[in-house]
């Protein structure tokens, strides 16, 4: 059997070899990723299965604080790379600003959730951004792509 983060790893391949290709501070961000990579696509699908498993088991998203659980599912390697956070969550989480852009991939878990207004799928903000993320309506699983690692939870500027 395949262990679970190796499993996590194969799914995550191919979506971050399309995130990877991708400019935050490009307005036409969200379509281009919607058109590569839809939320019913195979890979998504996949992807969405594993982090469901994670979540569910305790392997991800494995810290708690105000509700919200959350963990790192990988460090970025340099300025250029991407880490990827994992969040579970029904509800407001902390401020803060996307120095480099963040890149938000959301499935819905339970109800009919939407992640700062939008539906499952894909959201992306632009470098020097600021928001608190929240989940209404339900609950969901999100993965943060944030190029070279970059966020500074502060109140709004």
């Amino acid at each position: 059997m395949t262990e679970p983060l190796e499993r996590l790893d194969a799914a995550l391949g191919p979506v971050l070899e399309v995130v990877r290709t991708i400019d935050p501070a490009d307005p036409g961000a969200r379509a281009a990723l919607e058109a590569r990579l839809p939320l019913g696509s195979p890979q998504i699908a996949r992807l969405a299965a594993v982090v469901r498993e994670g979540v569910a088991a305790g392997w991800l998203a494995s810290r708690e604080a105000g509700g919200v659980r959350f963990g790192r599912v990988r460090k970025a390697a340099d300025d250029a790379d991407l880490s990827i956070d994992c969040v579970h969550m029904d509800r407001p989480g902390p401020g803060h600003t996307h120095p480099n852009g963040e890149i938000d991939l959301s499935f819905a878990v339970d109800g009919a959730p939407t992640f700062d207004g939008r539906p499952p799928g894909w959201t992306v903000y632009p470098p020097g951004s600021w928001h608190v993320p929240t989940v209404e309506g339900g609950v969901m699983d999100i993965l943060y792509f944030l190029p070279g690692g970059a966020i500074r939870f502060e109140p709004k500027p």
